[in-house]
């Protein structure tokens, strides 16, 4: 056996430091940021990557005698990686004026604990004004994960709510118009959508608890007509009644609806902030399945120079704060601007293994016909819910018609069949086919 050398130099000479090889730290106690940067030719960006880790953690823009040597090597996040593409070698041609980079920084894990505004804080705060700056993902340590208790039902909840076996997608359906109508006009709309075959109905993100449209007076009379359908159809439906609002407004309102029986509901989390949906989800009195609402997301990703990339936004985020299902938008058509190989990495981060965490149904949504059905299906599989609005509410023979085509579509994607051949034998399908021609042929 051979002896290993004494080394001459201390075991923590480098430990504060702001800059480390990846195999020099222990990767469970950091939480490590993928970025992408571009920068002027001339810029050094291994110097550039400390400045800012040194910004996010322990120092400023200038020395400090607070920030000891001491509180660095606990404190200090580190960068592990700086990688160019192209990744020049022997000088940079004068003609290339700006350089490409992919930098990954660790922060300790003790500068955020549980806390996700914190963990935002550190990674993508005040750093978040650098130009042509953005962070493309999150690695958290299993410690960290088990610190949040992520989605209460996950994806298999949905259909125990529903009481039904896994077999198909579930379709959901947002009442339109969105906003503006009395209760007599939703009650009416829910009911002919619940008839129709629709396993979860939603409100729309633009309507919550508005003096025009009380939520827990939408939650009494919904719940009524969901026990009527029931005992006509023997399918029960989930109405995700929208509780946004101002906090801590929100959580008594959440309260409200679940006294008055509601059976689900909804959040735009991004607009009230993603740990106020984990508050939701973790209280134990809130014991129904919770939507997530993408709505705000575009501000968070939108330019591809900036920002929070989505597959954070959509899938890391609301996973980890408790959302049991989240509105994506539908990458294979419709009216979303979202490109696909974006939107499979989400459902990736929503549905595989993470921690201890349940998984995140996916819910691709927005101009969704029943031309899109079999698009879904081949690309996600079932485990998933499709929300469908106009393709419901503006079929020519109305929203009851409008959901069997929807459902009518799952099955024949779920049986193999081709939509044209299921529609001759199924009425409202091949009505709404002759609305409906698909705005893509989506190929993979």
């Amino acid at each position: 056996m051979t002896k290993k050398k004494d080394s001459c130099m201390p075991i923590d000479a480098f430990a504060d430091k702001p800059i480390c090889t990846p195999e020099s730290i222990d990767m469970e106690n950091h939480v490590v940021a993928t970025y992408w940067i571009q920068a002027d030719k001339g810029m050094d960006m291994s110097v550039i990557g400390q400045v800012l880790a040194i910004e996010q953690t322990t120092g400023t823009w200038t020395p400090v005698p607070g920030e000891t040597p001491e509180i660095r090597a606990k404190h200090v996040a580190k960068v592990i990686g700086v990688y160019e593409a192209p990744y020049y070698e022997y000088g940079v041609p004068a003609e290339v004026t700006n350089r490409q980079y992919i930098m990954q920084i660790a922060f300790p894990s003790a500068n955020v604990e549980d806390q996700l505004p914190m963990m935002l804080t550190a990674v993508i705060g005040n750093i978040s004004m650098v130009p042509n700056f953005k962070l493309l993902d999150i690695r958290l340590p299993k410690a960290t994960l088990d610190q949040y208790q992520g989605p209460k039902f996950g994806i298999d909840g949905w259909w125990e709510a529903l009481k039904l076996p896994k077999g198909r997608p579930i379709l959901n359906n947002m009442i339109k118009p969105c906003s503006g109508y009395p209760l007599e006009v939703g009650a009416e709309l829910f009911r002919q959508a619940a008839l129709g075959g629709c396993d979860v109905i939603k409100d729309d993100e633009l309507i919550a608890n508005m003096c025009y449209n009380d939520a827990v007076e939408r939650v009494k009379t919904y719940m009524k007509i969901e026990k009527e359908v029931y005992e006509e159809t023997g399918e029960h439906t989930l109405y995700t009644v929208n509780v946004t609002d101002r906090l801590p407004r929100m959580f008594d309102l959440a309260k409200r609806c679940i006294d008055a029986g509601a059976n689900a509901m909804m959040v735009n989390y991004l607009a009230v902030g993603p740990e106020a949906m984990r508050a939701l989800a973790e209280d134990p009195a809130i014991n129904v399945p919770i939507l997530a609402h993408m709505d705000v997301a575009g501000a968070y990703f939108m330019s591809p120079y900036q920002g929070i990339a989505s597959p954070i936004v959509f899938g890391k985020f609301s996973r980890l704060c408790g959302a049991d299902s989240i509105v994506l938008p539908f990458s294979m058509g419709g009216k979303a601007f979202y490109m696909h190989d974006r939107f499979m990495t989400t459902t990736r981060n929503l549905t595989y293994p993470m921690g201890d965490l349940k998984p995140t149904m996916p819910m691709p949504s927005g101009g969704i016909t029943p031309q899109n059905v079999s698009d879904i299906v081949n690309v996600l599989g079932k485990d998933i819910m499709i929300g469908s609005g106009g393709g419901v509410h503006a079929h020519p023979q109305g929203p009851r018609a409008g959901a069997r085509a929807l459902r009518q579509a799952i099955d024949a994607a779920c049986k193999g069949i081709k939509l044209e051949e299921y529609g001759k034998e199924h009425e409202e399908l091949g009505v709404a086919l002759g609305v409906w021609s698909k705005k893509t042929d989506f190929k993979l």
